[in-house]
């Protein structure tokens, strides 16, 4: 059972991009935690995912004898939501409450939705500094801290982009 729910509920064993299935399911988890309306639910929802894939993405390593295998998706899963977290904190900001899984799925908003999902991508796979060394750390944690890193690139990406339109809008 901690193998099956460590490989995505069996998505980790689809062949071609099992991190990239991984991923679409983790934006299902995302529209789990909005639905809460919560913002203190969608951060200890948030904690507690990454905290049961620590744990779980742990005991897959040892069931199946490999470091951080490809088919072990959870940590994917559980930190794809935290790649959302800035954007999540700005529209909490603006109008005083979460946003909801329509407002990512907008016209308008769907283009920064899927641009966040590929950014996620792009530094999980490409693993720049310190999200390659966080492999390193034992079981779990090296598992999935380094998706929880990547997802902290993506945060500042959309800090640095949000930032930028708000300078743009000063000044033009």
């Amino acid at each position: 059972m901690k193998l099956w729910i460590a490989q995505g509920f069996g998505i980790g064993r689809i062949p071609v991009a099992p991190g990239t299935f991984g991923s679409l399911l983790g934006l299902l988890w995302f529209g789990l935690l909005l639905r809460t309306g919560s913002p203190w639910l969608f951060a200890i929802g948030t904690i507690a995912g990454i905290a049961l894939s620590v744990w779980l993405c742990g005991a897959a390593e040892e069931a199946l004898g490999k470091r951080d295998p490809g088919c072990v998706v959870l940590d994917e899963i559980a930190a794809l939501p935290v790649s959302f977290v800035a954007w999540v904190v700005i529209v909490l900001w603006q109008t005083g409450s979460l946003p909801s899984c329509a407002y990512f799925l907008s016209a308008s908003t769907w283009p920064l939705t899927l641009g966040i999902f590929v950014a996620f991508r792009f530094f999980d796979v490409a693993k720049p500094w310190p999200v390659y060394q966080s492999q390193s750390l034992p079981g779990g944690w090296g598992v999935t801290i380094d998706d929880v890193l990547a997802s902290v690139y993506v945060n500042v990406v959309v800090l640095l982009v949000y930032g930028g339109k708000l300078l743009l809008a000063r000044c033009c």
